[in-house]
């Protein structure tokens, strides 16, 4: 599911070919320090991801599979960690349901796949956390936790330690060397980015990027203080409805759950109270809701697993959203949400049936296998699904299909091109294309985003 289709669509939307030219860029040149975009430094985020991208391209993978193969490869790894940590710390049966409802909901599988900072920094900072928490206090498991911390800095900067520092605080005996980790992994690319760069580095990747990002509308994404409390339960489909058990009382009698429900509350806050948001941004937490989630379920699955019968059968019937969601996909990411129509795909009434035998087995004391039956469900409809839907995001998202037929125009300058389109036609014909206000060529060619297909025009 996650290592399957990975080239299927070209990149799509602003980030992922932005991303993937400055990997592509480090692997040719061997400066693997400062990032440069279209032969510029561009020191918006920390180098993990085009580092990740450029070793694709040293083993010579193919572009799309040079960026997302390592993305794919972190996530199914952190997973299985998550899985083996879960197990030992709690049961093999949480750690089980736990793993299952991360690894099949919609936030996690669709970081998974595209080549963001976001995945990676969540991994990292997730096992950071799990270990610190759940291991011994010996000097090498800290080390490992505080070098992880270190990894999860070179994929997003000081965010992950501000959602770290909780952690940190009841981190007794562990934080000397939770910080001498992070310092021995991310210390030297920042020493050296900052001689190579200067006062660039710190008007740009420290003071725009961090202070102004949470302080200043000046990077155009402002939302409101709720923005992502849908953001959240939208990560979480289908298992959303799960997200009602948290605040069942009894479940915080653990006080391993306690501290982690707090850090949850802790990350929501931090990031709400920023003045720029973006969806991305909370991806860490949802590791730490998958936990809750499965720990508020199993409680409910040994008492009462009647009582578990509606959440369960309504995350099953959520399920049959699935087409509908994947047909109006390619326009939501083409025009924006708001010029979606929405119209209810038929073949979602198959889980109607799902949601019926789901409490069946619910009334029946088999709640897990209720359980097991929606993730087996849920994979074998993205298993189907992915590589159609794919097909037609690259034909009407991704400007890969226009750049590979139209080859001449690599020499042309564009005009009126929206940014997620320009840094894709950057990206494929392997330099940046002027703005022909700015520098008009001879052979001018005319390349816009009409509604529903992209057009040129001598």
């Amino acid at each position: 599911m996650y290592l399957t289709s990975l080239g299927t669509s070209g990149f799509l939307g602003p980030d992922e070919p932005r991303y993937a030219s400055i990997g592509r860029a480090m692997a040719q040149s061997g400066d693997f320090v400062t990032p440069r975009l279209n032969g510029t430094p561009w020191l918006e985020k920390p180098p993990l991801t085009y580092w990740l991208t450029a070793v694709g391209h040293g083993v010579g993978l193919p572009d799309e599979w040079a960026a997302r193969l390592p993305q794919a490869l972190l996530s199914v790894a952190f997973l299985a960690f998550f899985y083996v940590v879960l197990a030992r710390e709690f049961s093999a049966q949480l750690g089980l349901i736990a793993t299952a409802i991360l690894a099949t909901s919609v936030g996690w599988l669709a970081y998974s796949y595209a080549a963001l900072t976001d995945l990676p920094m969540s991994a990292a900072l997730f096992s950071a956390i799990l270990i610190t928490q759940f291991s011994t206090s010996s000097r090498r498991n800290s080390l490992s936790a505080g070098a992880l911390l270190g990894v999860a800095i070179l994929a997003k900067g000081l965010v992950p330690v501000v959602l770290f520092a909780p952690v940190w605080l009841f981190a007794r005996g562990k934080r000397l060397s939770l910080i001498a980790g992070a310092l021995i992994v991310a210390g030297p690319w920042y020493v050296l980015c900052w001689a190579q760069n200067g006062r660039l580095f710190w008007d740009e990747f420290f003071w725009k990027q961090h202070i102004a990002r949470f302080f200043t509308p000046a990077l155009e994404h402002v939302q409101p203080i709720w923005f992502y409390v849908p953001v959240v339960i939208a990560g979480l489909f289908p298992w959303s409805p799960l997200f009602g058990l948290l605040f069942t009382r009894r479940m915080y009698n653990d006080s391993r759950i306690r501290l982690l429900g707090g850090w949850v509350i802790f990350g929501l806050l931090f990031f709400s109270a920023s003045t720029n948001k973006l969806p991305g941004y909370v991806l860490p937490l949802l590791p730490g809701l998958a936990i809750l989630m499965a720990t508020a379920a199993l409680a409910l699955m040994q008492e009462r697993p009647k009582r578990l019968a509606p959440w369960l059968s309504a995350c099953a019937l959520l399920l049959g959203l699935i087409p509908t969601v994947a047909a109006i996909l390619p326009i939501a990411l083409r025009s924006g949400l708001s010029r979606t129509t929405f119209q209810f795909a038929p073949f979602g009434f198959a889980a109607v049936f799902l949601a019926a035998l789901v409490y069946y087995l619910c009334s029946s004391n088999k709640a897990d296998i209720a359980v097991y039956l929606i993730v087996i469900y849920i994979v074998c409809t993205l298993v189907y699904g992915k590589q159609n839907l794919l097909v037609v995001l690259d034909k009407s998202v991704s400007v890969r299909p226009f750049a590979r037929a139209n080859p001449a125009a690599s020499e042309a300058c564009v005009y009126q091109v929206p940014r997620a389109l320009e840094y894709g036609l950057d990206y494929y014909f392997g330099h940046h294309l002027f703005n022909c206000v700015e520098r008009p060529t001879g052979r001018m060619v005319k390349i816009q985003a009409k509604e529903m297909l992209l057009q040129d025009a001598q």
